[in-house]
């Protein structure tokens, strides 16, 4: 049972995988066949097949993200159009394709891409004669070249530019810097081009170099067997003759041109050499209907340019204002969200605002109650207690008046104390109630120094911030005479800016500090004044505190 299973899955597999075979070598077939007939076409209709098929296959390799594939399909495009006379589209395809390739991950990997794509755009600038443009684009190709090769080639071209522009000085040196180059006659085809193209140059010039160079480029295609080099050759000798009057080699080198034209099969060489050989006619007729034929060729050639301009900066145009339409769309989006977020942020904030506010009658709540019951614990730790004994004393016993006098008085200082912990402090004097304060701490077993108290601007600094300085002050000197045991006490006033610093110390018998060890309320009423407090105390070693508000 399972052979019969393993035969059919066997038999789909094979055929999936020469299925696969066939159609990538379709795939590659195509692409050799319309390479082949885009350079080298045979009818009128080869080179629009091959756009047409470059067009479908980068749109493919555009979908499928193969943007090395794309750009070759966009050169390719580009190569086509310009052969059939559409400059513009033919420059179009180029610049899509460089901004592809600035697009691209590895885009400085891409060197060749952008050296051929240079040199395209050489040569559709040159075609509508916008020489400077084409000089501009072969400079940039030249930046490109990385081997011999390529920068004679693009040497040569712009040299054929000087030449068209009639700046032939400038053309012999573009010939000259390229033929100086190491090795340069092992290239036989380059070193050939360049030779031709300086004779006719130096023709120009009206140097005697002029033949011979064009005569040894000649012998160079000859010997290569360079027929589309031996066409140009032939076409340039016969052009020479022509016109240093010399008839017979003139027509003799048109007629060699058009042969190897023939033997090319290119309906462009064919049409160039019938051209080539119309211009050596003497009838003056044809003469006359060549000249003819060519101003039209070229006033139609121009027409044509600028109707493609025109159509080019439309369709630019066009691209442009939907490109800033699109920018004022997303403008708009962003204008109407910063909006929602001002007004989010403005709705927070005036939460906030309220959280704040809350927190703060909640703090101020507690901080009363925190008071109000250290209050309520004192008056009955100290003073209810107090009472409570001078009636037990009554009661056991009979006791003389001085004696129920001084336990009525401690009770009264008692009181007078907690009524001054927690009366309204005098803040429009607050050196002379800090002062009062601390000399109040002050006898015969305790000193207190102040340093550099007068030197403070307490008008700067708000009542809320005196208030709760004050009261911080004036715990740690309670809680220095009741469980400090110290002699002396040292307070540093200090002013910095609009921040002030007091220094507490004191040589007292020290503590460890906890987090619950009666100094919380000082740590709150600081906190509650964006100041900070901290504390410094080991057994026998004293108590330090340093208060930033």
């Amino acid at each position: 049972m399972e052979k019969p299973l393993f035969s059919f899955l066997f038999f789909w597999f094979m055929f999936f995988i020469c299925t696969f075979k066939v159609t990538a070598q379709q795939e590659v077939d195509s692409v050799n066949y319309y390479y082949k007939i885009l350079l080298n076409p045979q009818s009128s209709s080869d080179i629009p097949q091959a756009i047409n098929y470059y067009t479908l296959l980068k749109e493919k390799n555009l979908k499928a993200n193969n943007t090395y594939e794309a750009i070759k399909n966009l050169r390719m495009i580009a190569i086509g159009e310009f052969e059939i006379g559409n400059i513009f589209d033919s420059e179009s395809a180029t610049v899509e394709a460089l901004e592809q390739v600035d697009a691209a991950v590895y885009s400085d990997t891409l060197i060749e891409a952008r050296k051929g794509l240079y040199n395209q755009l050489g040569r559709c600038y040159r075609s509508i004669h916008k020489y400077n443009e084409a000089l501009k684009a072969y400079g940039n190709a030249l930046q490109f070249s990385k081997n011999q090769n390529d920068s004679l080639v693009v040497l040569n071209n712009r040299g054929n530019i000087y030449k068209d522009m009639k700046r032939f000085k400038f053309a012999l040196e573009q010939f000259d810097i390229a033929l100086t180059k190491n090795d340069v006659e092992k290239n036989s085809k380059a070193y050939a081009r360049l030779l031709d193209n300086k004779g006719v140059v130096q023709a120009k010039l009206g140097s005697p170099e002029a033949l011979r160079n064009m005569q040894k480029a000649l012998t160079i295609r000859e010997r290569e067997k360079d027929l589309m080099g031996m066409y140009s050759s032939y076409r340039n000798l016969a052009l020479y003759y022509f016109d240093n009057k010399d008839t017979t080699q003139a027509l003799k080198f048109s007629e060699q041109a058009y042969q190897v034209a023939n033997t090319l099969n290119g309906i462009y060489f064919i049409e160039d050499a019938l051209s080539l050989s119309a211009i050596m006619n003497e009838d003056p007729k044809m003469v006359r209907y060549e000249k003819i034929t060519d101003s039209i060729a070229i006033e139609k050639q121009l027409a044509q340019n600028k109707n493609a301009f025109i159509k080019y900066n439309v369709a630019k145009e066009r691209k442009n204002t939907e490109a800033a339409q699109l920018e004022n769309e997303k403008q708009k989006t962003w204008n109407i969200f910063i909006v929602a977020v001002a007004l989010v942020s403005l709705v927070l904030a005036i939460i906030f605002y309220f959280a704040i506010r809350y927190k703060h009658r909640q703090e101020k709540i507690t901080q009363v109650y925190t008071t109000e019951k250290r209050i309520s614990k004192k008056v009955h730790d100290e003073v209810a207690n107090d009472v409570y004994r001078l009636m037990a004393k009554l009661q056991s016993k009979p006791a003389e008046n001085d004696e129920i006098l001084d336990d009525l008085e401690s009770i009264y200082n008692k009181s007078r104390d907690i009524s001054k912990e927690n009366s309204s402090i005098d803040v429009e004097n607050f050196q002379e109630v800090v002062s009062d304060l601390l000399l109040g701490y002050e006898n015969k077993d305790v000193s207190v120094v102040r340093r550099d108290a007068n030197n403070i601007d307490w008008k700067t600094v708000s009542d809320i911030k005196k208030t709760n300085l004050f009261r911080v002050l004036q715990e740690l000197m309670t809680n220095m005479a009741k469980h400090s045991e110290a002699s002396t006490v040292v307070l540093n006033f200090e002013q910095k800016g609009k921040k002030i610093s007091v220094k507490y110390a004191d040589n007292g018998k020290g503590c460890k500090i906890k987090s619950k060890n009666g100094l919380q309320n000082a740590e709150s009423r600081i906190k509650a004044i964006n100041g900070t407090i901290t504390f410094e105390s080991e057994p026998n070693k004293g108590f330090k505190a340093t208060i930033i508000i």
